[in-house]
């Protein structure tokens, strides 16, 4: 059995946000709190499967959230071009994780069919609900699905030796997170079942959320996947990346060894 690598690609960050826009329950809401968007390179040997795709540049423009560049472009340090991806997890519908699904025209998605039921069902008559989610990002996945390049899931499921994926909800209803088994051991990339390391390990609710009750749960259901906490990587926490060892390029940054240091967790 051969252990995964891990690579952490940022194609964008937004600093403008505070912890209000992080946090349910927090003392400090007015304190500024950036966010960094990645986009994961799993690659085993020639394998390599891409959770989540980032949004381009028109939807940045859209959403007046820039991007730093385009995903697909981002992928190139690591001798990767868009035509060479097969596979992507798809960790849930919204706009920062599957706004880039047209820039990888080979790849079968896999999805949780909750997530689709979700995103194109009655909960997006809702504004608030409908908010994260952008119509040509759903109408790219349905295209896929009638093309035959839609793998769906219910729950637990492997992708690959080595690579499984778990459905938590929550923030998205069909979220689920990615476990992947490394040098390190099983480590647990969150997405959005955690944005920050604070939200897990201090039990702090995000605040885009439909079920409360999975996200607290789902909390639960990252350690218990992790071998370790450290192990637990956060979908937008910047302290990713100065807690793990760059690799190749400025906005990469290789997981699967484990992070050199991380102070949240007491030095980890």
């Amino acid at each position: 059995m051969s252990d995964w690598e891990i690579y952490a690609v940022k194609y964008a960050d937004r600093n403008s946000r505070t912890r209000r826009d992080s946090f349910i329950f927090d003392d400090n809401h007015d304190a500024p709190h950036p966010m960094d968007y990645f986009m994961w390179v799993l690659r085993q040997g020639q394998k390599v499967i891409l959770v989540d795709t980032g949004y381009d540049a028109s939807e940045a423009e859209t959403r007046d959230r820039p991007i730093r560049q385009d995903p697909a472009i981002s992928l190139a340090p690591l001798g990767l071009q868009p035509a060479d991806i097969r596979d992507v997890i798809v960790t849930h519908l919204h706009y920062d994780h599957a706004g880039g699904l047209h820039l990888f025209p080979n790849a079968k998605l896999h999805l949780q069919a909750a997530e689709m039921a979700y995103a194109t069902g009655p909960c997006m008559c809702h504004d608030t609900l409908r908010m994260p989610f952008t119509a040509g990002h759903i109408c790219e996945a349905i295209k896929r699905l009638y093309s035959g390049q839609v793998i769906f899931h219910d729950g637990d499921a492997e992708i690959d030796d080595g690579v499984t994926v778990h459905c938590i909800g929550g923030h998205s209803r069909g979220l689920q997170c990615v476990r992947v088994r490394t040098k390190s051991g099983w480590m647990v990339l969150a997405s959005d079942a955690a944005h920050y390391y604070e939200n897990v390990f201090e039990r702090k609710p995000f605040p885009i959320v439909v079920d409360l009750q999975n996200m607290l749960d789902g909390f639960e259901t990252l350690e218990r996947l992790a071998s370790e906490p450290k192990l637990i990587v956060p979908g937008h926490d910047p302290l990713v990346a100065s807690s793990f060892p760059q690799a190749m390029a400025d906005h990469i940054w290789r997981l699967d060894q484990g992070p050199d240091h991380l102070d949240f967790l007491g030095g980890g």
